[in-house]
Formats: structure tokens, C-alpha cells, sequence
């Protein structure tokens, strides 16, 4: 009998993982439905997983959960919620910090420093910490955009073109500027200007830990300096066993889930991106209004941004398609790879619904901003 128990137990246990996780669950189903149209090879499937992007993610994920872990994300949110005191003007700074940082340091690092940051400040005052964090990443989806580093496709696309720095910031600071425009347009409509009541308490019953605190401050710079040198593989096992000695708790409670989902996303998006009707619905929709910039939207929505990159590149004009995936990271969640990591990061119940509310509606304006931008510079 404990014999069965055993063997049942992990079957049970994974059963409620998928039940419980929607967007595991919708990937584990699609992979098999793939699988039974196109059948691979283990070692086909494992060729068409980003190790390397895999590997940054786990870094990442153990250095904000360490700085998280040391309650110093609560101080500190505690002093920004004494400065602005309402809803909407919390809104309108985290987001401007959230875009401005994506610009510097990428669209998911951005996300590992200001999603827990935003999650501790649930535990000072009564705020809608699911909207906030839906914002963030509509903000790091649009503040990226700017910078030749600010997200994954933006960097392929300017080695890719040979402008220097300076010359591809310039071609992206209309859609930059433009995006954000909007997204601070949306903020009224999402936040009121209630006043913030801090809970007194809050405050002082967390504790803090100094050795997560510069484990984290430390371990940040270094990693991504280790990341841009090519030393991808020995900084993320830097990081798990300075985390194993110094923060160990840190590395049992990330959501190492989201790495399994992550495999069989880029699994699933790459068996997709080579289907014959995608490829008959790329040269279609080649011929509608909009061109690459639309071509770029769509299929974002479809295999998300990054994939779409890499799938068009070739036969499209860079700066229309830079203009393109940028915009297609709104709408869908699977537009980018940083929503994704967001509405994980935030695990809040209904974040789901509440980041497709504002999400679409983003993506149709930013789409029609592109559209009308392109019809006049072609005037």
C-alpha cells in the first residue's frame, strides 16, 4: 500500500500543479498537440531551448528573491508611498521608474527589481497591487523600446543594422516617447487620486537581513557584467551558491515552475514559427496596410515578440519590425516574454484578466500611433 502511495504521490503532485497553473497547463496541452503533428527527437526539442536565456532567468529570479528576503524592498517602499501619499501618483512614479530602468538594464531585470518592490508595499496600505504591477509591464514594454539594450529584439535588430548607439536611439525615440505618452494617459483611467493610509505597523514588524541585502546589491552588478562578458553558465552557478551560503531560503522559494514553462515555450513557439500556414499567413499579411510594422504586431501575438524577431528579420526592413514587436509586446501576454514574468513574479488572483483589460486596449493605440507615425514620415 505505501508502496502505490508512493508512486502516486507524484503523479497527484503534478496533477495540482497543472490544475493550479493556467499558463503551465496551456503549454504542457499545446506541447503535445504539437508533438503529435510534428513528432521530435529528444534531442530536437532540447536544440530549440535558449539555455543560455534560461540560465540569466534563473540569476535573476534568486537575486530579487534575496533582496526581497532581506525586508529592506519593504523600507523602502514604505519611504516612497510617505513621499507621494496617492494611488495615481504611485502609479505614475513606479511607472516612470519601471520604463526609465527598463531602458538602462533590459525589460526583465527591470522587472526583478521593481515587481517585488511593488509587492512589499501590499503589506503597508490597502492598494491594487495587481493593477500596479500590469502597469509596470506595459511600462517596461514601453520604455525598452527606446534603447538599443532595452529588450532582446531591440539588441539583434541594431547589431543587425550597424547604426551606432546614438543613430538607433533616434529611429526608436518617436515610438519610445509615444508609448509612454499613452500608457500615462491610461493612468487616470486606472487609478484614482485616493490619498494612501499607511498601517503603522507595517513598518516595524519586518525584519532585515543585511547578508541577502548585499548578496543582492553585489551580485546584480557582477552577474550582468558576467552575462555581457559571455560568462553566462559560470555566473548563474556563482550566484546559486552564493545564495546556497548566504541565502538559502532564496533558493527553495523562487518559482522554479516558470523555468519549466519557459522550456516548453520556447519549444512550442519555435515548432509554430515553422508550420507551413504560418508562413503562408506571414506573406499574407505582408500585403495589408501597415506592412512590417503590422506583420511584426501580429505575429507577436502568436510566438511572441522575440521568436517573431528572429523569424522576419531577414526579409523585412529592420525599422519597421523594430517598430512592429515592440508595439506586439502589448496585448496578448504571450507578446512578450516580460509580461509573462510580471503576472508570475506577481502570482496576484485575477492578474490575468486585469492585464488583458488594459493590455489590448494599450495595444490597438500603440498600433495606430506606429500606423499614423509611418503614413507621415511617407507624406
Amino acid at each position: 500500500m505505501q508502496l502505490i502511495q508512493r508512486l502516486i504521490s507524484p503523479v497527484v503532485f503534478i496533477s495540482q500543479r497543472l490544475l493550479n497553473d493556467p499558463m503551465l497547463l496551456s503549454m504542457s496541452g499545446l506541447w503535445v498537440v504539437l508533438w503529435w503533428l510534428e513528432p521530435q527527437s529528444l534531442t530536437e526539442m532540447t536544440e530549440r531551448v535558449h539555455w543560455t536565456t534560461l540560465a540569466v532567468l534563473t540569476g535573476l529570479m534568486l537575486l530579487s528573491r534575496s533582496l526581497e528576503l532581506s525586508g529592506y524592498l519593504t523600507l523602502w517602499g514604505h519611504q516612497l508611498l510617505a513621499r507621494l501619499k496617492g494611488e495615481r501618483r504611485l502609479a505614475v512614479g513606479l511607472v516612470l521608474f519601471s520604463s526609465l530602468l527598463s531602458a538602462v538594464v533590459t525589460n526583465d531585470v527591470a522587472l526583478f527589481i521593481v515587481v517585488p518592490l511593488t509587492l512589499g508595499l501590499a503589506r503597508m496600505a490597502m492598494l491594487p497591487i495587481a493593477r500596479l504591477i500590469v502597469f509596470e509591464a506595459l511600462a517596461v514594454n514601453a520604455g525598452s523600446s527606446l534603447s538599443p539594450i532595452g529588450n532582446p529584439q531591440n539588441l539583434y535588430l541594431w547589431q543587425l543594422s550597424g547604426l551606432r548607439f546614438g543613430e538607433f536611439l533616434w529611429v526608436m525615440l518617436p515610438l519610445g516617447v509615444g508609448l509612454m505618452l499613452l500608457l500615462l494617459l491610461l493612468i487616470p483611467l486606472a487609478f484614482p487620486k485616493a490619498s494612501i493610509h499607511l498601517e503603522a505597523a507595517s513598518i516595524g514588524a519586518t525584519m532585515r537581513q543585511q547578508k541577502p541585502l548585499w548578496a543582492a546589491l553585489i551580485g546584480y552588478p557582477l552577474f550582468l557584467i558576467a552575462v555581457d562578458m559571455g560568462w553566462v553558465l559560470p555566473a548563474m552557478v556563482g550566484v546559486l551558491l552564493t545564495m546556497l551560503w548566504v541565502a538559502r531560503r532564496a533558493v527553495f522559494s523562487i518559482d522554479w515552475m516558470l523555468l519549466v514553462v519557459f522550456v516548453l515555450m520556447f519549444i512550442n513557439l519555435s515548432v509554430i514559427g515553422e508550420l507551413t500556414v504560418v508562413q503562408q499567413a506571414i506573406n499574407t499579411m505582408r500585403q495589408w496596410p501597415g506592412g512590417d510594422i503590422s506583420v511584426g504586431v501580429l505575429l507577436s501575438q502568436v510566438i511572441s515578440n522575440v521568436p517573431a524577431t528572429l523569424l522576419l528579420a531577414e526579409e523585412s526592413e529592420w525599422q519597421p519590425l523594430a517598430w512592429g514587436v515592440c508595439v506586439g509586446g502589448f496585448g496578448l501576454a504571450i507578446g512578450s516574454m516580460a509580461n509573462l514574468i510580471a503576472l508570475r513574479l506577481a502570482r496576484q488572483p485575477g492578474i490575468w484578466t486585469e492585464f488583458h483589460r488594459w493590455s489590448l486596449p494599450m495595444l490597438g493605440l500603440a498600433w495606430l500611433f506606429a500606423a499614423l507615425w509611418k503614413n507621415a514620415l511617407s507624406l
